[in-house]
């Protein structure tokens, strides 16, 4: 099977009716041993110490495991990725662009993948066989996003860890689906392990997976990740098409079209405090000023580089926020 690369979540089902194995780039990079190598050969290659690491370690990954056709998202995700497709191209990589309009409208949007679908010439029919499929795969990972903020008894790593692999179910859709179904029984059988304090995540998915289990050993659970929430499309009930499900995904498009959904999940899910994830470089950093302001609820914001795991200054200000947290809810603050 033909195998191609993405650089963020895109209609994977264009793809995968294209007859392709759809393999994310960031969940390579992120959870390979050779994740330094991966950085080391795109700064070998010319990308300076001041870019964003995702950028380098998907160009790594490219390089080193000879990833020959990739989509790259050009509007919508990284301001980066335009300059890294441009190498990528130099490098004779065959690129596919695909673009989340920043109109953020439903006919603009319906556009921009009729042109996706074109570019492997499938038809909506055979889009649509493969959605349902996928979404019928979604809705599990839904159940483990219920197993984590109502139940209690799925970590916060797994809410994280079974959504983002939404982004290209891990290469496989019915193994995956398989997968999914025998870890969520699993985890049906365990007994609550509930925490004080109810903490949301938002923001790009963390380089530094260990901060899941770093704040549960405070008392503190994460019961909400925005991002890889959306990577599930928790909403596809409403979506009538493929058109809709990605206009529908709020990611992409406007930080106040993500605000109004985040907003209903603080209210929905209880949360205590935000942890909100920016990456160094990152143009989504300077949003902060507009989420602070937005939203009504104590929120810490740390930032990521090239370490995959915590550092001691990044721990040292998460068990400050969390103490804080505690005392509020005793009614010391």
């Amino acid at each position: 099977m033909k195998k191609i690369g993405i650089t963020t979540t895109v209609p994977s089902e264009v793809l995968i009716a294209a007859g392709y194995k759809v393999v994310d780039l960031n969940n390579i990079f992120i959870t390979s041993e050779k994740y330094n190598k991966y950085i080391e050969i795109a700064e070998r290659d010319g990308f300076p110490k001041s870019l964003c690491a995702w950028i380098k370690g998907i160009y790594g990954v490219c390089i080193e495991e000879n990833i020959n056709e990739i989509v790259g998202v050009m509007e919508g995700d990284c301001s980066n990725t335009k300059a890294l497709i441009e190498v990528l191209e130099l490098r004779g990589i065959k690129i596919y662009p695909f673009s989340y309009p920043n109109t953020h409208k439903y006919e603009d949007v319906k556009k921009e993948t009729i042109k996706f679908m074109n570019m492997f010439n499938v038809s909506l029919s055979e889009v649509e066989n493969i959605r349902e499929k996928a979404n019928k795969v979604r809705k599990l990972a839904r159940k483990i996003d219920e197993l984590t903020f109502i139940d209690e008894k799925a970590t916060g790593f797994e809410n994280h860890l079974y959504q983002i692999s939404l982004s290209d179910f891990e290469g496989d859709m019915k193994s995956y689906e398989s997968n999914l179904a025998r870890v969520i029984g699993e985890i049906e059988n365990r007994n609550e392990n509930k925490k004080k304090l109810r903490l949301g995540y938002i923001g790009v998915p963390p380089m530094t997976g260990d901060i899941y289990e770093f704040v549960e050993n405070l008392d503190a659970k994460i019961v909400y990740n925005e991002v890889q929430r959306e990577f599930a499309f928790p909403r596809i009930e409403e979506a009538k098409d493929i058109y809709y499900q990605y206009f529908d995904y709020t990611y992409p498009y406007d930080i106040n079209v993500r605000i109004s959904e985040i907003k209903k999940q603080l209210e929905l899910r209880q949360l205590d405090g935000i942890i909100h994830y920016t990456q160094s470089f990152c143009y989504r950093a300077v949003q902060d000023i507009v989420i602070k302001d937005k939203l009504n609820i104590p929120i810490l914001n740390i930032e990521g580089d090239k370490l995959n795991r915590l550092d001691a200054r990044t721990k040292l200000r998460l068990e400050a926020f969390i103490d804080m947290l505690h005392d509020r809810k005793e009614g010391i603050l």
